[in-house]
């Protein structure tokens, strides 16, 4: 006979696994707009402009006015191959995305939504939670930078010229990764302020901001190509392609807009045609300027010159042009306040769908009733970034991005798999020992695996030939998902080529995962075992998959309540 206390230990074991496997119910859209008449809810006011100028505010300025110059120091000219590798592997991922966000036009969520609707609880908590610190680190390195501009601007007055403390603006090193930096919190502070008023206020200051931004971009363009020398290209790549491949892994983030435009479902006005729409023209257009301007400042100025927190001005003022560099220090605190204004804005809207489920306290759920902003949220993901702004040296905060954000696009990669699959269910036949759910689930990690192992070897320098394996075992699952699963085509955008598109993109994710510094790794670890720790203690028990505000359009174009 088994004692009491025997049985407690399974059950307690039984209750993780059975809150942690759970799906989140699929609830009909019209549930959304009743929150949103009742002043409950976000309002939809944002355009297919909005969007895009959304999706675009969001890029440029994190990779052109700050991450160029730290990679550029590592891998030189060749830091534009960096941005065309993590472009082409975020064009994989938006089709993706794309797909999911007109599956899903009802409401904020993005990843952390479409993870917990095609797979489970403890994913889309852990997938949350990776993201979730890659946009505070980046909004962290964004507004250190954006600080470092706003010195650069004042020190054009020649009395406050070299007279500025760098703990004010610029920072001062401490020890080690600590450094001070007062001027950068304050920043966070004040545009914390203007999203708590309304998406209304803050969408036009984005937009007046992205426009006067991608001007001074294209003028950069212009002018710096007739200063290019192109022995400056040369060697293109000093320290070989794997010192690009790492590059690509951190410049993966600048490239995160999409992410934005994805968590503005419940704030868009036709969200099922204009969310695909704006992921993918931000995302191009985007790429397009990314890559013309790492080629002209990188022929401008030999690549050991550029400097870390802004290489733009400094190559034009090393040419003389010293008119265009004070442009590019104006042009640049505006772009990169408007990329950390939709940062905040993205975070603060993820922490609403956590809050809204359970999964973290309902405080975060809270919208203001007549604002209409998540304004907890949005005080909370302020105070962190201002946090890690004023203390962390911006250069260490880059090299462990991108960690979260190439595990959680391949898993959504992963859902836009699952969730065309016909048979969804966990049911199986007698003369099967899997269903076929489970077996398609196999053959996307073994997708997952090759890519990390190809990207293991290819990092310790193995012969060409082991690389071989992986893919080929890679290339065998992708024929399996493609012969032994059946399809079907979902509503509004859909997203060419699945299941072969989503699993080269998760197959690229995970081999530029396996590139990435090893801060980055510890990281990883570190705060999977934390989001662990507290889905355990807090999470399982408090989580409410059912609450009516994920809207999922089925093929026939309706909405329905299922259990994924």
């Amino acid at each position: 006979m088994t004692s009491p206390s025997s049985s407690s230990k399974p059950s307690c074991y039984s209750r993780f696994w059975s809150s942690a496997l759970r799906s989140k119910p699929l609830a009909p859209v019209s549930g959304t707009a009743l929150r949103v008449n009742s002043g409950e809810g976000l309002v939809r006011r944002l355009s297919l402009f909005d969007l895009i100028l959304i999706g675009i505010g969001a890029s440029i300025g994190a990779g052109i006015f700050v991450v160029t110059g730290t990679v550029a120091h590592d891998t030189g000219p060749g830091v534009t191959i960096s941005f065309i590798i993590a472009g082409a592997s975020c064009v994989l991922n938006a089709l993706c995305y794309a797909e999911l966000a007109s599956r899903f036009p009802a409401v904020v969520g993005g990843a952390y939504l479409y993870t917990y609707s095609a797979f489970n609880e403890l994913t889309a908590f852990l997938v949350f939670t990776q993201l979730m610190l890659d946009y505070h680190i980046g909004a962290a390195s964004i507004a250190r930078s954006l600080a470092s501009y706003v010195i650069t601007v004042l020190e054009l007055i020649p009395s406050l010229k070299g007279n500025i403390p760098s703990w004010i603006g610029h920072g001062e090193e401490v020890v080690g990764a600590l450094s001070i930096n007062i001027l950068a919190p304050v920043i966070l502070a004040l545009l914390t302020l203007v999203l708590c008023r309304g998406v209304g206020e803050s969408s036009i200051v984005n937009a007046i901001m992205t426009m006067t931004k991608v001007l001074i971009v294209l003028f950069v363009i212009v002018v710096g190509s007739f200063k290019v020398d192109v022995s400056n290209w040369s060697p293109f790549a000093p320290h070989g392609i794997k010192s690009i491949l790492t590059g690509a892994t951190v410049v993966f983030f600048a490239y995160v807009g999409f992410d934005a435009v994805a968590n503005s479902a419940e704030e868009s006005k036709r969200p099922q045609r204009d969310l695909p729409l704006g992921i993918m023209s931000s995302l191009l257009v985007c790429i397009a300027l990314y890559v013309a301007v790492c080629l002209v400042i990188t022929g401008m100025v030999p690549y050991q010159n550029l400097g870390e927190e802004a290489p733009l001005a400094k190559a034009f003022t090393s040419k003389g042009l010293k008119y265009v560099s004070v442009l590019i220090s104006f042009g640049a605190v505006a772009g990169l306040t408007t990329t950390l204004l939709v940062g905040l804005y993205v975070q603060s809207r993820l922490y609403l769908g956590l809050g809204r489920d359970g999964l973290l306290p309902a405080l975060f759920a809270k919208v203001h009733p007549t604002r209409h902003t998540p304004i907890h949220s949005q005080i909370w993901v302020g105070l962190i970034a201002s946090v890690l702004a004023g203390l962390l040296n911006v250069h260490v905060l880059s090299h462990i991005l991108s960690v979260g954000s190439l595990t959680g696009y391949s898993v959504v990669s992963a859902c836009v798999v699952t969730m065309r699959w016909k048979d969804k269910t966990s049911s199986q036949s007698s003369h099967r020992w899997i269903s076929n759910r489970a077996e398609g689930i196999i053959y996307l990690l073994a997708i997952a695996c090759c890519g990390f192992a190809a990207g293991v070897l290819f990092r310790f320098d193995a012969s060409y030939f082991f690389l071989i394996v992986p893919s080929f075992i890679a290339i065998v699952s992708v024929a399996a998902l493609c012969l032994r699963q059946v399809y079907i085509d979902p509503p509004g955008f859909s997203c060419p080529g699945v299941p072969i598109v989503p699993s080269v993109s998760i197959f690229v994710n995970i081999f530029l995962f396996a590139q990435l510094h090893y801060e980055a790794w510890v990281r990883f670890v570190a705060l999977s075992i934390v989001s662990l720790g507290i889905y355990a203690f807090y999470g399982q028990f408090h989580a409410n998959p059912g609450s009516d505000d994920h809207g999922l359009l089925l093929p026939n174009g309706q909405s329905q309540v299922t259990e994924a």
